[in-house]
């Protein structure tokens, strides 16, 4: 029996960039559906949150996130630009947000086409991998969706002509999110149980284990 989960991202969240790899391997690997849902970056949900932590987050942020990607080999450097247009000396957000909106909508179309986390991977890659400078701009985009078979013009007619429709989702995704006990990013939610981090991964593998996980042709 094919089991099922859903993974809440961020396209803004280096631990989401951290975990979708392998996550993806274990859907390839596994009889296992994982449905990406993805939420807006906490920046834009609730700013007054983000900036009511510890002053020291930030930097503890950035080097612990470089030194996983050192040790699991995933190439990794801050976007550039950030998803999110905000002023990282100050932390003021932006009133104006056209990346991450476009970013969103995309992937929650994505998602609707039952290709999120194809989708979320590819796209994540060239966002956090330092592979490219720009990635928002030329051809970057419309090549990460065709590498999961998608169409990036489809995808950004719709996400212009059903803006509303895809940002309900996007809440209602938030809102599954918080309803299985969790507020974070990235939280894989399975058999109504949610397992927050990067760092679960072999948590959640051995809870799928112990219903029935197998291997794809096995």
């Amino acid at each position: 029996m094919t089991l099922k989960a859903d993974l809440f991202f961020s396209y803004r969240s280096p631990y989401s960039y951290l975990a979708i790899g392998r996550y993806r391997a274990m859907a390839a690997e596994f009889d296992l559906e994982i449905a990406l849902r993805p939420v807006w970056p906490i920046a834009i949900r609730d700013p007054d949150l983000l900036f009511t932590g510890n002053p020291a987050a930030p930097r503890y942020i950035l080097m612990d996130s470089m030194r996983v990607a050192e040790m699991h080999k995933i190439p990794y450097r801050w976007p550039r630009p950030d998803p999110v247009v905000q002023n990282l000396m100050t932390r003021e957000i932006a009133a104006e947000q056209p990346i991450i909106h476009r970013l969103v909508r995309l992937g929650q179309a994505a998602s609707r086409r039952g290709k999120g986390l194809e989708f979320a991977y590819q796209v994540s890659h060239i966002i956090f991998s330092g592979e490219v400078d720009g990635w928002n701009e030329g051809d970057h985009l419309a090549q990460a969706s065709a590498r999961a078979d998608l169409d990036l013009a489809e995808l950004d007619a719709e996400a212009i002509s059903d803006a509303e429709a895809l940002d309900a989702e996007v809440a209602a995704n938030q809102d599954a999110l918080e309803a299985a006990g969790h507020w974070g990013v990235p939280t894989l939610v399975f058999d109504g149980e949610p397992f927050f981090g990067q760092d679960r991964i072999d948590l959640v593998q051995w809870r799928m284990e112990q219903k029935g996980l197998v291997k794809r042709g096995g």
